[in-house]
């Protein structure tokens, strides 16, 4: 089968390897699309930690081409969206159902303790309880499950109370996803921080309600001139500065989501006196866990989420690093890969 593999920072082979066979409890699925997100960006560029030669790739959607030995809820032909984030389901967080944060968590392409091969390949084994199946719901909607999954633990995170004030930095695919999550879940007012105008844009049509450019603007001085106080403000970007940007515009009461993937060796400051005077918060959010990543296939079987406005360029196996390429230069939003084109 034709498969993607990581060889060494910025390179991509596109090799034939030999087509698994799922053990008694996985299911081998057909790989019809998966979704390239900016932390198969980070593994490919060296800045995230990973042992090469690796097959990346986690934000998936097939069908079922064979069933292990001892599966008999699911069939050959079975349509279904993969949650790459496999528990262990002993540990303590497995058992309070906070699965991320497993102790000896694997990912399927992704980042974790222990990794296994992905989805940017023409076919992948997944452990049966790790698809939900998707119905009549298009392959390339379906694939939206597991970042749109991360995006509800983050959101799960802030504890959102109706009609609050919050502030999005990063219009990139994931903070797009963001704003239109939260406007599902009541927002009340949703301020969207990105210098790429075209991005602003998406972000006005899927749900803002006020963009800013913080290149020309100061977010600290516009911001609350627009909104008032700030109940949240959740950075989706990665970059210690952003999460300053971030954590300086919550107001009192207010909470500070680190959503971006920063890079592992940084660190940020902050006054811990503000954290106790004005009882605000800071809290992370990493990855999805099973509750999350079945809230997400429902929204968008249920059409809460705008799927296509989102998707900006389609690409076959061959087209990875290019879609690497765009990534890199913030050209477009979301990309997908088909791995049986």
């Amino acid at each position: 089968m034709k498969t993607a593999i990581l060889t060494d920072a910025h390179t991509v082979e596109i090799g034939d390897t030999e087509r698994p066979e799922p053990a008694p409890h996985e299911l081998l699925v057909e790989i019809n699309v998966c979704g390239v997100c900016t932390t198969d960006l980070h593994m490919y560029s060296g800045s995230l930690t990973v042992d090469y030669p690796m097959v990346p790739g986690h934000e998936s959607a097939g069908e079922v081409a064979a069933v292990g030995d001892d599966v008999d809820n699911f069939q050959v032909g079975d349509r279904v969206s993969i949650n790459p984030s496999v528990p262990c389901n002993e540990c303590r967080a497995c058992k309070s159902g906070r699965e991320n944060l497993c102790h000896d968590l694997t990912s399927i392409g992704g980042t974790a303790k222990n990794i296994t091969d992905g989805a940017l390949a023409e076919y992948a084994t997944v452990p049966v309880g790790n698809v939900e199946r998707i119905g009549d719901l298009d392959y390339r909607t379906a694939s939206f499950a597991e970042p749109l999954g991360c995006v509800i633990n983050g959101i799960d995170q802030i504890d959102l109370t109706s009609g609050e004030t919050v502030v999005v930095i990063g219009g990139g695919f994931i903070g797009q996803l963001l704003v239109q999550t939260l406007r599902t879940s009541g927002a009340g007012t949703i301020v969207l921080s990105e210098p790429v105008a075209e991005r602003r844009k998406v972000g006005l049509e899927v749900g803002a309600d006020y963009t800013v450019d913080p290149v020309e603007k100061d977010l600290t001085a516009v911001i609350p001139d627009l909104v008032g106080d700030v109940d949240v403000a959740i950075e989706a970007v990665g970059f210690p500065e952003t999460i300053t940007q971030a954590h300086n515009l919550a107001g009192p009461g207010g909470r500070t989501l680190i959503f971006g993937v920063p890079p592992e060796d940084v660190t940020v400051e902050f006054s811990p006196f503000d954290l106790f005077f004005e009882e605000r918060e800071i809290v992370g959010s990493y990855s999805l866990t099973p509750d999350t990543f079945s809230r997400a296939v429902t929204l968008l079987d249920n059409g809460r989420i705008d799927v296509d406005t989102l998707v900006t360029d389609e690409f076959g196996l061959e087209g990875l690093e290019t879609a690497f390429e765009k990534m890199e230069a913030q050209k477009g939003l979301k990309k997908l890969v088909f791995p049986n084109r």
